[in-house]
This record gives C-alpha cells, structure tokens and sequence, in this order.
C-alpha cells in the first residue's frame, strides 16, 4: 500500500504529460482548431500559434469557441479569442498550455 503512495510524494518524481501534436497546416490563420475530448483549441492569431485550456474558470464547464469569442454554455461567461474574460461570474482568464514548434507541427502540452 505504501508504495503507490510513495510514488506520488517521492521528490523530484512527475507523472508523463500527455502531448496532443496537430499539424501546422491544419490550424486555420486567425481561427481555431477545436479538441472537445482534451478541451483544448490551437489557436492561430496575427501568425501566433497558442493553446487554451476549455475549462471555465468559473466552475470547469467545457467552453464552446465561435468566430468572435469562446462563451461557457452553464452560466454564461464569456472569453475574448486570447482567452481574457469579458462577463462574467468568470474573472480569470482560460488557462494557457505550453505549445512547442516540432517541424511541421505543434505540440501541445496537456
């Protein structure tokens, strides 16, 4: 029983984080593409390419992207495309996730 436990709280020890890699080219300039599975959409914008997280910051619902911002279908907050909040109750920004370039693709960092 102690061992499970001590894999967990032995220092310097970190659990393998899932990679999502998406093809460049796929990832429409100044658009969205859209992961509902991992809640995560690789954004394109001004040539950037970025990760958000989907979870609201306001309780976790699964947030839905359009063309002009991502809006949380439980209670209504919505998001610039850059994931700032702009209503609420939501106050803090979705999450960004570590993107790193690999040829001709992106991996994301879940």
């Amino acid at each position: 029983m102690a061992v499970p436990l001590w894999r967990y709280l032995a220092p310097g020890r970190s659990r393998a984080r899932r990679v999502l890699r998406v093809p460049r080219a796929e990832i429409p300039p100044e658009g969205a593409l859209v992961f509902r599975e991992a809640r995560v959409a690789v954004m394109r914008r001004d040539g950037a390419v970025f990760a958000l997280d989907l979870a609201c910051t306001h309780l976790g619902c699964t947030v839905n992207v359009t063309s002009r911002q991502l809006v949380c279908p439980c209670h209504g907050s919505t998001f610039a495309l850059d994931g700032t909040p702009l209503t609420g109750p939501a106050t803090r920004p979705l999450g960004r996730l570590e993107v790193r370039d690999a040829d001709a693709h992106v991996e994301v960092l879940l």
